[in-house]
């Protein structure tokens, strides 16, 4: 590992990469900091402190959200946007053949559409932000012009920070989307270890070492999941043009055991904040059997027990429906036919699609069930051992060591082709 750091820093491009990449990480965290002044501070801090999945969502924002900054947001918009446009090339075969499998003119026109769905969204995730704000007496009393001026602002700030994230992109030292959750959530980790020493008494000691332990392991299987895949053995006929042989070699098909990555997360935990915020919106409604139907709807989802096995639900179901968008069986088997491929002992064509398609939905079912424990996680530590932290792990973890392996792989690649210039 030091040697390659060594490398790394010799190589005065891939050097300056990384400079630029943390100089853009660092703007992130600046502009995080620059707060819309329309709430009350102390109010804000003890609404984010007694709501664990707010508090969630603050930490992969960098506490953009806890401080009501230009950030409050962070690139969730993006990441909604994102979602929609894969959903639509699902739904619509025309958008795929359109945008997906046109070349990269078509790959450029898909992405500027996403960055257009994301302007609105922004626009409405931050009307509804200060909307359920602005219920609970945390947003002061402000007239039409300026609330158009804040959510104008947080709109902006999205897109800041999607800007920021392509421009880290480029420097393919990773994804910059990915890079500016990560460093969202490595800032507040200071924190919140800070937070937990503060409250650390004698009879606590057990819990903190049960909270190490858990955290370790949470880390340990994290890495043995992301990297966890089954290898389908594929094999190519041999074909002879003239005087040359081609085909005739043997490799395999790599089926990971957790393909959706951290999208199944995100799409959980969007679902779990939309009837809170709706029901905030009628808390305080004239009519009386409203109100208490949405106080009731608040209060369930305040109960741990009730939100914890919701949510692990959620994510189950949400990972089987992201893989069967990222892999297509079918398609992988038409492929597969055109080039010549197929799996021993299994006829090509539909055949292959059904085999493919039977061991995805083996494996998946280890990764949906993976996801869902790293989901509540937070909760499990917490009634353990009575600490509220989210440093234990969970979908912050998952994010955090999935970037950095990627990060990882995309920096040995960028040394694998130097070695080869160099011979």
């Amino acid at each position: 590992m030091l040697k390659k750091l060594i490398r790394v820093f010799k190589d005065k491009e891939l050097r300056g990469k990384i400079i630029y990449v943390a100089v853009m990480l660092v703007i992130f965290r600046l502009a995080a900091h620059i707060p819309i002044p329309i709430v009350d501070a102390e109010r804000l801090k003890d609404f984010f402190n007694s709501n664990q999945l707010f508090g969630l969502l603050s930490a992969f924002t960098g506490g953009g959200m806890e401080k009501f900054s230009l950030m409050l947001l962070g690139v969730g918009p993006y990441i909604t946007a994102s979602i929609i446009m894969q959903l639509l090339t699902m739904i619509f075969p025309q958008v795929k053949e359109m945008y997906q499998e046109s070349g990269e003119a078509g790959r450029q026109k898909f992405n500027q559409l996403t960055r257009y769905a994301t302007v609105p969204l922004a626009a409405l995730q931050g009307f509804g932000m200060i909307t359920l704000l602005r219920n609970q007496g945390i947003i002061y009393d402000i007239n039409g012009f300026d609330l158009v001026v804040a959510i104008s602002l947080i709109t902006a700030g999205t897109i800041f920070l999607m800007w920021l994230g392509e421009l880290i992109s480029e420097k393919k030292i990773g994804n910059g989307i990915s890079l500016i959750i990560f460093a969202g959530i490595v800032s507040g980790i200071p924190m919140a270890i800070s937070q937990t020493l503060s409250t650390i008494t004698p009879d606590k000691y057990p819990g903190i070492m049960a909270l190490l332990i858990m955290s370790l392991v949470v880390i340990l299987s994290v890495v043995f999941i992301t990297e966890a895949q089954r290898n389908i053995p594929v094999s190519y006929a041999r074909r002879v043009r003239g005087s040359k042989t081609y085909g005739g070699v043997s490799t395999f098909l790599p089926l990971k055991v957790n393909s959706a990555g951290m999208i199944p997360l995100i799409f959980a935990m969007s679902m779990m904040l939309f009837p809170g915020i709706v029901a905030s919106f009628f808390v305080s409604s004239a009519n009386q059997t409203v109100a208490n139907v949405a106080t009731s709807i608040s209060e369930l989802f305040q109960n741990q027990l009730f939100y914890g096995g919701l949510y692990f639900v959620l994510v189950f179901l949400f990972t089987y429906f992201y893989t069967s968008i990222v892999f297509d069986p079918k398609n992988v088997a038409e492929n597969l036919q055109k080039h010549g491929g197929f799996v021993p002992g299994v006829r090509p064509g539909t055949n292959t699609a059904e085999f493919l398609g039977r061991v995805l939905n083996r494996i998946t079912f280890l990764g949906a069930v993976f996801l869902g424990l790293i989901a509540v996680v937070p909760f499990i530590g917490q009634a353990l051992t009575n600490i509220t932290t989210l440093a234990v792990g969970g979908a912050s973890v998952l994010i955090v060591v999935g970037v950095v392996l990627e990060s990882m792989r995309q920096i040995d690649s960028q040394l694998t082709m130097r070695d080869y210039d160099e011979l």
